[in-house]
């Protein structure tokens, strides 16, 4: 039991590193390797500072419907790791962890509309500043991807999970 609690817990540590990761990190879409854009900004690389130079993201319907259902999988995740560990003092035996397991599959719903809509959207999104075509997917999208079914394998794992002491 104490490994299965272990493995539960680590499962959900390392999906809301990767959500909080896919979410503020710099490469959502790579035009070049010295230009990509993300959320938030879009970020060029100067050759003569050294640094990544960031000015806001032109704002969309689309974009911000991203950025909204993200910060939501983000909070959800974490709200539910906190309400887990309330529970795991609280909680009496035998009990399941009915509200984490729900938590954390809405952390995972929001993050897969996220995921769909900048798939699908990308040209609205991008459309302000270049042809979307001579770009690729970042490794923020992949990792955001990832966590989709990260997080519903916690949340279906918190459900069928039992206090046993």
């Amino acid at each position: 039991m104490v490994c299965l609690l272990v493995s539960v817990t680590v499962l959900h540590l390392v999906s809301l590193a990767m959500l909080f990761i896919a979410t503020l990190e710099k490469s959502w879409w790579v035009w070049t390797e010295t230009e990509i854009t993300d959320l938030w900004h879009n970020c060029f690389y100067t050759n003569s500072t050294q640094t990544w130079v960031c000015a806001a993201a032109t704002e969309s319907d689309w974009l911000q419907s991203v950025q909204a259902l993200m910060i939501l999988s983000v909070v959800f995740s974490s709200v539910s790791l906190l309400v887990f560990l309330g529970q795991l003092i609280f909680l009496s035996k035998g009990r399941l962890f009915y509200f984490t397991g729900l938590c954390q599959a809405f952390a995972g719903f929001t993050d897969f509309a996220a995921c769909l809509i900048f798939t699908f959207h990308r040209k609205e999104i991008l459309s302000n500043s270049k042809d979307p075509s001579n770009g690729r997917f970042g490794f923020c999208v992949i990792l955001a991807w990832l966590c989709v079914p990260l997080l519903l394998v916690s949340g279906v794992l918190y459900v069928h999970l039992r206090k046993k002491q």
